[in-house]
Protein backbone atom coordinates (compact mmCIF):
# COMPACT_ATOMS: atom_id res chain seq x y z
CA UNK A 1 0.00 0.00 0.00
CA UNK A 2 1.39 3.88 -0.89
CA UNK A 3 0.69 6.44 1.54
CA UNK A 4 0.15 9.92 0.17
CA UNK A 5 0.82 13.15 1.76
CA UNK A 6 1.37 16.81 0.76
CA UNK A 7 4.59 17.13 1.44
CA UNK A 8 7.52 14.68 1.85
CA UNK A 9 10.83 15.85 3.21
CA UNK A 10 13.83 13.73 3.39
CA UNK A 11 16.10 14.34 6.22
CA UNK A 12 15.38 15.91 9.88
CA UNK A 13 18.18 18.33 10.05
CA UNK A 14 17.60 22.04 10.28
CA UNK A 15 16.07 22.54 7.13
CA UNK A 16 14.04 19.18 7.41
CA UNK A 17 12.55 20.29 10.88
CA UNK A 18 11.29 23.43 9.62
CA UNK A 19 10.41 23.00 6.45
CA UNK A 20 7.92 20.11 8.14
CA UNK A 21 6.60 22.87 10.57
CA UNK A 22 6.08 25.55 7.99
CA UNK A 23 4.13 23.34 5.97
CA UNK A 24 2.39 21.88 8.78
CA UNK A 25 1.52 25.35 10.62
CA UNK A 26 -0.74 26.22 7.19
CA UNK A 27 -2.39 22.69 7.72
CA UNK A 28 -0.75 20.43 4.97
CA UNK A 29 -0.12 16.37 6.07
CA UNK A 30 3.42 16.12 6.09
CA UNK A 31 5.79 13.45 6.37
CA UNK A 32 9.47 13.77 7.49
CA UNK A 33 11.86 10.47 6.67
CA UNK A 34 15.03 10.24 8.47
CA UNK A 35 18.09 8.58 8.00
CA UNK A 36 19.69 8.41 11.09
CA UNK A 37 18.26 6.95 14.49
CA UNK A 38 17.70 10.57 15.77
CA UNK A 39 17.20 13.63 14.24
CA UNK A 40 18.76 16.97 13.81
CA UNK A 41 21.34 16.10 10.97
CA UNK A 42 24.72 17.47 10.98
CA UNK A 43 24.08 20.33 13.13
CA UNK A 44 22.68 18.29 16.23
CA UNK A 45 24.62 15.60 15.89
CA UNK A 46 27.99 15.76 14.60
CA UNK A 47 28.89 19.69 13.92
CA UNK A 48 27.60 23.07 15.25
CA UNK A 49 25.98 22.21 18.14
CA UNK A 50 28.33 19.44 19.45
CA UNK A 51 31.55 21.38 18.27
CA UNK A 52 30.55 24.31 19.99
CA UNK A 53 29.52 22.32 23.18
CA UNK A 54 33.09 20.54 23.61
CA UNK A 55 34.26 24.44 23.23
CA UNK A 56 32.69 25.49 25.99
CA UNK A 57 33.87 22.47 27.86
CA UNK A 58 36.97 23.13 27.05
CA UNK A 59 36.86 26.40 28.16
CA UNK A 60 35.86 25.34 31.61
CA UNK A 61 38.46 22.33 31.92
CA UNK A 62 41.43 25.42 31.39
CA UNK A 63 40.24 28.02 32.84
CA UNK A 64 40.98 29.72 29.97
CA UNK A 65 37.76 32.37 30.58
CA UNK A 66 39.77 33.53 33.79
CA UNK A 67 42.86 34.54 32.17
CA UNK A 68 44.79 37.50 33.78
CA UNK A 69 41.55 37.74 36.25
CA UNK A 70 42.36 38.13 39.95
CA UNK A 71 45.77 36.74 38.86
CA UNK A 72 44.98 33.12 37.57
CA UNK A 73 46.60 32.16 34.77
CA UNK A 74 45.34 29.97 32.21
CA UNK A 75 46.10 26.30 33.22
CA UNK A 76 44.54 23.14 32.19
CA UNK A 77 43.39 20.53 35.10
CA UNK A 78 45.59 18.00 34.87
CA UNK A 79 42.89 15.31 35.73
CA UNK A 80 40.67 15.67 32.40
CA UNK A 81 39.44 12.38 30.91
CA UNK A 82 38.16 12.10 27.29
CA UNK A 83 34.53 11.02 29.18
CA UNK A 84 35.21 14.17 31.23
CA UNK A 85 35.50 16.33 27.80
CA UNK A 86 32.55 14.34 26.07
CA UNK A 87 30.17 14.37 28.83
CA UNK A 88 28.11 17.56 28.35
CA UNK A 89 28.31 17.14 24.29
CA UNK A 90 26.03 14.31 24.97
CA UNK A 91 23.83 15.99 27.15
CA UNK A 92 23.08 18.73 24.94
CA UNK A 93 22.72 16.26 21.82
CA UNK A 94 20.06 14.27 23.33
CA UNK A 95 18.45 17.49 24.82
CA UNK A 96 18.65 18.68 21.00
CA UNK A 97 16.93 14.95 19.99
CA UNK A 98 13.70 16.02 22.97
CA UNK A 99 13.48 19.51 21.18
CA UNK A 100 13.18 18.31 17.47
CA UNK A 101 10.70 15.22 18.35
CA UNK A 102 8.24 17.75 20.72
CA UNK A 103 8.19 20.13 17.49
CA UNK A 104 7.62 17.55 14.92
CA UNK A 105 4.78 15.77 16.82
CA UNK A 106 3.68 19.46 18.17
CA UNK A 107 3.13 19.95 14.40
CA UNK A 108 1.59 16.59 13.59
CA UNK A 109 4.06 15.29 10.98
CA UNK A 110 4.98 11.80 10.36
CA UNK A 111 7.92 10.60 11.23
CA UNK A 112 9.68 7.92 9.46
CA UNK A 113 13.26 6.53 10.00
CA UNK A 114 14.65 4.75 7.48
CA UNK A 115 16.65 5.25 4.22
CA UNK A 116 14.61 7.06 1.23
CA UNK A 117 14.99 6.83 -2.30
CA UNK A 118 13.07 7.81 -5.07
CA UNK A 119 11.14 5.49 -7.48
CA UNK A 120 9.84 7.79 -9.75
CA UNK A 121 9.21 11.67 -9.74
CA UNK A 122 6.57 11.46 -7.27
CA UNK A 123 7.33 8.93 -4.77
CA UNK A 124 9.96 7.51 -2.98
CA UNK A 125 10.53 4.07 -1.30
CA UNK A 126 12.00 3.91 2.25
CA UNK A 127 13.92 0.68 3.00
CA UNK A 128 14.53 -0.31 7.02
CA UNK A 129 16.74 -3.19 7.96
CA UNK A 130 14.50 -6.15 8.52
CA UNK A 131 11.26 -4.32 7.46
CA UNK A 132 9.36 -4.10 4.32
CA UNK A 133 10.34 -1.22 2.07
CA UNK A 134 7.92 1.64 2.68
CA UNK A 135 6.52 3.76 -0.52
CA UNK A 136 5.02 7.12 0.02
CA UNK A 137 3.95 9.66 -2.47
CA UNK A 138 3.46 13.13 -2.15
CA UNK A 139 2.16 16.49 -4.22
CA UNK A 140 5.62 18.25 -2.92
CA UNK A 141 9.10 17.12 -1.79
CA UNK A 142 11.54 19.04 -0.08
CA UNK A 143 15.18 16.96 -0.18
CA UNK A 144 17.22 18.63 2.97
CA UNK A 145 19.78 15.48 3.63
CA UNK A 146 22.57 18.35 4.23
CA UNK A 147 26.36 17.30 3.79
CA UNK A 148 29.45 15.53 4.69
CA UNK A 149 33.29 16.29 5.14
CA UNK A 150 35.13 15.70 2.00
CA UNK A 151 37.41 12.03 2.08
CA UNK A 152 39.60 12.18 -0.78
CA UNK A 153 41.01 8.87 -1.86
CA UNK A 154 44.35 9.90 -1.67
CA UNK A 155 44.11 10.60 2.56
CA UNK A 156 43.90 7.31 4.41
CA UNK A 157 41.41 8.05 6.80
CA UNK A 158 41.35 5.16 9.94
CA UNK A 159 38.83 6.95 11.65
CA UNK A 160 41.61 6.75 15.01
CA UNK A 161 44.60 8.72 13.48
CA UNK A 162 43.47 10.11 10.29
CA UNK A 163 40.39 11.76 10.95
CA UNK A 164 37.32 13.91 9.44
CA UNK A 165 35.15 16.51 11.47
CA UNK A 166 32.67 13.37 12.43
CA UNK A 167 35.23 10.98 13.53
CA UNK A 168 36.90 13.30 15.43
CA UNK A 169 34.01 13.17 18.14
CA UNK A 170 34.64 9.23 18.68
CA UNK A 171 38.17 9.65 19.53
CA UNK A 172 38.85 6.97 22.40
CA UNK A 173 41.73 9.68 24.18
CA UNK A 174 42.34 13.46 23.87
CA UNK A 175 46.00 13.00 21.62
CA UNK A 176 49.05 15.20 22.59
CA UNK A 177 49.62 16.58 19.23
CA UNK A 178 47.76 17.07 16.38
CA UNK A 179 47.63 18.65 12.76
CA UNK A 180 44.40 20.54 10.93
CA UNK A 181 44.59 19.82 7.96
CA UNK A 182 42.53 23.07 6.46
CA UNK A 183 41.71 26.73 7.73
CA UNK A 184 38.49 27.43 7.60
CA UNK A 185 35.56 27.67 10.52
CA UNK A 186 35.79 23.56 11.39
CA UNK A 187 39.83 23.27 11.25
CA UNK A 188 39.77 26.44 13.35
CA UNK A 189 37.36 25.97 15.67
CA UNK A 190 38.51 22.21 16.45
CA UNK A 191 42.22 23.82 16.78
CA UNK A 192 41.59 26.13 19.08
CA UNK A 193 39.09 23.66 21.41
CA UNK A 194 41.89 21.32 21.29
CA UNK A 195 44.53 23.71 21.80
CA UNK A 196 42.34 24.90 24.69
CA UNK A 197 42.92 21.53 26.31
CA UNK A 198 46.82 21.71 25.78
CA UNK A 199 47.36 19.86 22.67
CA UNK A 200 49.62 21.03 20.94
CA UNK A 201 48.15 22.14 17.57
CA UNK A 202 49.68 22.65 13.88
CA UNK A 203 47.08 24.21 11.38
CA UNK A 204 47.88 23.51 7.55
CA UNK A 205 46.38 26.18 5.52
CA UNK A 206 46.51 26.27 1.79
CA UNK A 207 45.37 30.25 1.42
CA UNK A 208 47.05 32.92 2.62
CA UNK A 209 45.32 33.79 5.77
CA UNK A 210 42.49 31.78 7.82
CA UNK A 211 39.17 31.94 7.46
CA UNK A 212 39.96 33.82 3.85
CA UNK A 213 35.90 35.08 3.74
CA UNK A 214 36.19 37.09 6.83
CA UNK A 215 38.20 40.54 6.84
CA UNK A 216 41.67 40.31 6.53
CA UNK A 217 42.40 42.52 9.78
CA UNK A 218 39.96 40.29 11.77
CA UNK A 219 41.77 37.39 10.20
CA UNK A 220 45.23 38.03 11.38
CA UNK A 221 43.91 39.45 14.68
CA UNK A 222 42.22 36.62 14.97
CA UNK A 223 46.07 34.18 14.03
CA UNK A 224 47.64 36.00 16.45
CA UNK A 225 45.80 35.70 18.92
CA UNK A 226 45.70 31.57 18.33
CA UNK A 227 49.15 31.93 18.46
CA UNK A 228 50.04 33.88 21.54
CA UNK A 229 47.07 32.95 23.63
CA UNK A 230 46.82 29.06 22.68
CA UNK A 231 50.29 28.12 20.99
CA UNK A 232 48.68 26.90 18.00
CA UNK A 233 51.36 26.74 14.97
CA UNK A 234 49.84 28.36 11.80
CA UNK A 235 50.94 27.77 8.25
CA UNK A 236 49.42 29.41 5.79
CA UNK A 237 50.16 28.90 2.31
CA UNK A 238 51.38 25.59 3.21
CA UNK A 239 50.02 22.79 0.45
CA UNK A 240 49.99 19.04 2.43
CA UNK A 241 51.67 17.08 -0.55
CA UNK A 242 51.14 13.47 1.23
CA UNK A 243 49.26 12.72 4.61
CA UNK A 244 50.23 8.87 5.56
CA UNK A 245 50.43 6.86 9.06
CA UNK A 246 53.82 5.79 9.81
CA UNK A 247 54.33 4.27 13.23
CA UNK A 248 51.22 5.53 14.89
CA UNK A 249 52.15 8.60 13.80
CA UNK A 250 50.30 10.86 11.30
CA UNK A 251 52.84 12.30 8.70
CA UNK A 252 52.31 15.05 6.38
CA UNK A 253 55.12 16.10 3.74
CA UNK A 254 54.65 19.76 2.66
CA UNK A 255 55.33 21.28 -1.02
CA UNK A 256 58.39 23.07 0.11
CA UNK A 257 60.26 19.78 1.70
CA UNK A 258 59.27 19.82 5.28
CA UNK A 259 57.85 16.81 7.38
CA UNK A 260 55.36 17.08 10.32
CA UNK A 261 54.32 14.33 12.64
CA UNK A 262 51.18 14.18 14.99
CA UNK A 263 49.28 11.83 17.26
CA UNK A 264 46.37 12.59 15.43
CA UNK A 265 45.28 14.49 11.77
CA UNK A 266 41.95 16.49 11.53
CA UNK A 267 41.24 16.74 7.51
CA UNK A 268 38.93 19.43 7.29
CA UNK A 269 39.15 20.81 3.55
CA UNK A 270 35.53 21.14 2.55
CA UNK A 271 32.30 19.11 2.47
CA UNK A 272 30.22 17.36 -0.74
CA UNK A 273 25.97 17.21 -0.45
CA UNK A 274 24.55 14.02 1.07
CA UNK A 275 22.74 13.03 -2.09
CA UNK A 276 24.36 9.50 -3.04
CA UNK A 277 22.08 6.91 -2.94
CA UNK A 278 18.95 8.94 -3.13
CA UNK A 279 18.20 7.90 -7.19
CA UNK A 280 17.82 11.41 -7.60
CA UNK A 281 18.26 10.84 -11.48
CA UNK A 282 14.74 8.82 -10.78
CA UNK A 283 13.06 12.58 -9.85
CA UNK A 284 15.07 13.99 -12.62
CA UNK A 285 17.31 16.43 -10.43
CA UNK A 286 19.92 17.48 -11.40
CA UNK A 287 23.48 17.45 -8.62
CA UNK A 288 26.99 18.79 -9.05
CA UNK A 289 29.90 16.84 -9.37
CA UNK A 290 30.15 17.34 -5.49
CA UNK A 291 26.34 16.09 -4.89
CA UNK A 292 24.97 19.15 -4.68
CA UNK A 293 21.49 20.56 -5.98
CA UNK A 294 21.19 23.40 -7.99
CA UNK A 295 17.85 25.48 -7.36
CA UNK A 296 16.45 28.36 -8.42
CA UNK A 297 15.70 31.88 -5.87
CA UNK A 298 12.64 30.02 -4.74
CA UNK A 299 15.16 26.78 -4.02
CA UNK A 300 13.35 24.58 -6.70
CA UNK A 301 15.55 22.30 -8.12
CA UNK A 302 14.98 21.48 -11.56
CA UNK A 303 12.25 19.60 -11.21
CA UNK A 304 9.42 21.99 -10.36
CA UNK A 305 7.70 19.77 -7.46
CA UNK A 306 11.13 19.00 -5.67
CA UNK A 307 12.70 21.58 -3.71
CA UNK A 308 15.82 21.76 -1.68
CA UNK A 309 17.27 23.63 0.94
CA UNK A 310 20.21 23.50 3.80
CA UNK A 311 23.91 22.15 3.16
CA UNK A 312 22.56 19.84 0.25
CA UNK A 313 22.46 22.85 -2.06
CA UNK A 314 25.94 24.48 -0.62
CA UNK A 315 26.96 27.97 0.49
CA UNK A 316 26.15 29.39 2.37
CA UNK A 317 25.78 26.26 4.22
CA UNK A 318 24.92 27.73 7.46
CA UNK A 319 22.08 26.08 10.03
CA UNK A 320 20.05 29.54 10.39
CA UNK A 321 20.25 30.25 6.50
CA UNK A 322 19.04 26.71 5.99
CA UNK A 323 16.02 26.90 8.42
CA UNK A 324 15.19 30.17 6.61
CA UNK A 325 15.84 28.28 3.39
CA UNK A 326 13.19 25.86 4.31
CA UNK A 327 10.53 27.92 5.20
CA UNK A 328 10.85 29.78 2.50
CA UNK A 329 10.53 26.73 -0.18
CA UNK A 330 7.60 25.56 1.30
CA UNK A 331 5.88 28.72 1.44
CA UNK A 332 7.07 29.19 -2.54
CA UNK A 333 5.65 25.42 -2.93
CA UNK A 334 2.21 25.64 -1.44
CA UNK A 335 1.73 29.49 -2.35
CA UNK A 336 1.26 30.58 1.68
CA UNK A 337 2.04 34.31 0.47
CA UNK A 338 4.10 34.25 4.19
CA UNK A 339 7.65 34.26 3.70
CA UNK A 340 8.87 35.30 0.24
CA UNK A 341 12.92 35.08 0.08
CA UNK A 342 15.84 34.76 2.53
CA UNK A 343 17.12 38.02 3.96
CA UNK A 344 19.80 39.28 2.26
CA UNK A 345 21.97 40.18 5.36
CA UNK A 346 23.02 36.67 7.05
CA UNK A 347 25.26 37.13 10.07
CA UNK A 348 28.78 34.56 10.39
CA UNK A 349 29.85 33.26 13.36
CA UNK A 350 32.94 31.19 13.70
CA UNK A 351 33.21 29.79 17.34
CA UNK A 352 36.88 29.70 17.49
CA UNK A 353 38.93 31.29 20.91
CA UNK A 354 38.17 34.30 20.29
CA UNK A 355 35.30 33.79 18.50
CA UNK A 356 34.41 36.02 15.62
CA UNK A 357 32.12 37.22 13.71
CA UNK A 358 30.88 39.51 10.49
CA UNK A 359 27.43 40.76 8.37
CA UNK A 360 27.76 42.70 4.90
CA UNK A 361 31.00 43.78 3.74
CA UNK A 362 34.41 43.16 4.11
CA UNK A 363 36.97 45.54 3.35
CA UNK A 364 38.30 43.46 0.27
CA UNK A 365 34.68 42.29 -0.24
CA UNK A 366 33.42 46.42 -0.40
CA UNK A 367 37.40 47.10 -2.76
CA UNK A 368 36.19 44.22 -5.56
CA UNK A 369 32.62 45.42 -5.25
CA UNK A 370 34.19 49.16 -6.28
CA UNK A 371 32.05 50.15 -2.96
CA UNK A 372 33.18 53.52 -1.42
CA UNK A 373 33.68 52.74 2.39
CA UNK A 374 34.99 53.96 5.79
CA UNK A 375 36.02 52.33 8.39
CA UNK A 376 35.39 52.60 12.08
CA UNK A 377 36.58 50.55 15.27
CA UNK A 378 36.54 50.38 19.10
CA UNK A 379 38.48 48.50 20.92
CA UNK A 380 37.19 46.36 24.22
CA UNK A 381 40.57 47.42 26.06
CA UNK A 382 38.59 50.67 26.67
CA UNK A 383 35.23 49.27 27.40
CA UNK A 384 34.89 48.78 30.53
CA UNK A 385 33.05 45.81 30.25
CA UNK A 386 36.14 44.54 28.49
CA UNK A 387 37.92 45.21 31.42
CA UNK A 388 35.57 43.14 33.64
CA UNK A 389 35.60 40.12 32.17
CA UNK A 390 39.65 40.36 30.42
CA UNK A 391 38.40 40.34 27.06
CA UNK A 392 41.42 43.13 26.02
CA UNK A 393 42.08 42.09 22.50
CA UNK A 394 38.59 42.16 20.39
CA UNK A 395 37.29 44.95 18.72
CA UNK A 396 34.36 46.13 16.41
CA UNK A 397 34.67 46.93 13.27
CA UNK A 398 32.13 48.88 11.15
CA UNK A 399 32.17 50.04 7.63
CA UNK A 400 30.17 52.59 6.17
CA UNK A 401 28.90 54.48 3.10
CA UNK A 402 30.68 58.48 3.23
CA UNK A 403 28.07 59.64 1.35
CA UNK A 404 25.04 58.52 3.47
CA UNK A 405 26.43 57.01 6.50
CA UNK A 406 24.46 53.89 5.83
CA UNK A 407 26.03 50.83 6.98
CA UNK A 408 27.49 48.20 4.72
CA UNK A 409 29.56 45.57 7.16
CA UNK A 410 30.34 44.84 10.49
CA UNK A 411 33.34 42.46 11.90
CA UNK A 412 33.34 41.34 15.71
CA UNK A 413 36.06 39.48 17.37
CA UNK A 414 36.29 38.49 21.11
CA UNK A 415 34.09 36.59 23.29
CA UNK A 416 30.48 37.06 22.66
CA UNK A 417 31.26 38.50 19.10
CA UNK A 418 28.40 36.22 17.67
CA UNK A 419 25.59 37.34 19.85
CA UNK A 420 26.77 41.07 19.68
CA UNK A 421 27.01 40.85 15.45
CA UNK A 422 22.88 41.10 15.64
CA UNK A 423 23.12 44.41 16.38
CA UNK A 424 24.56 45.91 13.05
CA UNK A 425 22.98 43.01 11.26
CA UNK A 426 19.19 44.64 12.93
CA UNK A 427 20.53 48.00 11.95
CA UNK A 428 21.67 47.05 8.37
CA UNK A 429 18.62 44.93 7.18
CA UNK A 430 16.72 47.72 7.66
CA UNK A 431 19.25 49.90 5.86
CA UNK A 432 20.05 52.13 8.60
CA UNK A 433 23.09 54.62 9.01
CA UNK A 434 25.70 54.83 11.64
CA UNK A 435 23.59 57.22 13.09
CA UNK A 436 21.74 54.72 14.95
CA UNK A 437 24.93 53.77 17.30
CA UNK A 438 24.94 57.36 17.95
CA UNK A 439 21.61 58.03 18.75
CA UNK A 440 20.85 54.54 20.63
CA UNK A 441 21.60 54.49 23.97
CA UNK A 442 23.19 51.26 25.17
CA UNK A 443 23.24 49.76 28.62
CA UNK A 444 26.11 50.05 30.45
CA UNK A 445 28.95 48.46 31.13
CA UNK A 446 28.17 46.17 27.84
CA UNK A 447 30.66 45.19 25.17
CA UNK A 448 27.44 46.30 22.85
CA UNK A 449 28.21 50.13 23.68
CA UNK A 450 31.73 49.80 21.84
CA UNK A 451 28.86 50.12 18.65
CA UNK A 452 28.77 53.57 19.77
CA UNK A 453 32.67 54.39 20.21
CA UNK A 454 33.00 52.66 16.82
CA UNK A 455 30.68 54.63 15.07
CA UNK A 456 32.07 58.03 16.54
CA UNK A 457 35.75 56.37 15.17
CA UNK A 458 34.19 56.32 11.68
CA UNK A 459 32.45 59.97 11.87
CA UNK A 460 36.38 61.53 12.88
CA UNK A 461 37.51 59.66 10.37
CA UNK A 462 35.35 61.05 8.06
CA UNK A 463 35.45 64.26 9.10
CA UNK A 464 39.37 64.05 8.30
CA UNK A 465 38.53 63.03 4.95
CA UNK A 466 36.06 65.83 4.08
CA UNK A 467 37.22 68.79 5.43
CA UNK A 468 34.39 71.14 6.10
CA UNK A 469 31.67 68.45 6.12
CA UNK A 470 28.93 69.63 8.10
CA UNK A 471 26.54 68.34 10.23
CA UNK A 472 28.55 65.81 11.98
CA UNK A 473 27.97 64.81 15.74
CA UNK A 474 30.71 66.02 18.20
CA UNK A 475 32.83 63.15 19.93
CA UNK A 476 31.45 61.74 22.93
Amino acid sequence: MTEHFDLVIIGAGPAGEKGAAQAAYFGKKVCIVERAPKPGGAAVNTGTIPSKTLRETALYFSGLRQRGLYGIDYKVRPDISISDFMHRERTVVEAGWQLIDENLRRHGVTVVQGAAHFVDPRTVEVVRFKEEPRRITADVFLVATGSQPARPPEVPFDDTIIVDSDSLLRLAAIPRTMIVVGGGAVGCEYACTFAALGVRVTILNDRPRLLAQIDAEVSEALRADMTRRLGISVHNDATAESIAVENGLAVVKLADGRRLTAECLLYSAGRTGNTAGLALESAGVKTTARGYIAVDDCYRTSMPHVYAAGDVIGFPALASASMEQARVAMCHAFELKYKERVSHVLPYGVYTIPEVAMVGETEESARTKGISFVVGKAGFRTNPRGQIVGELDGFVKLLFRPEDLRLIGVSIIGEGASEIIHAGMACMMYEGTIDFFIQAVFGYPTLSDSYKYAAYDGLQRLSRRISGRTGLPKIG
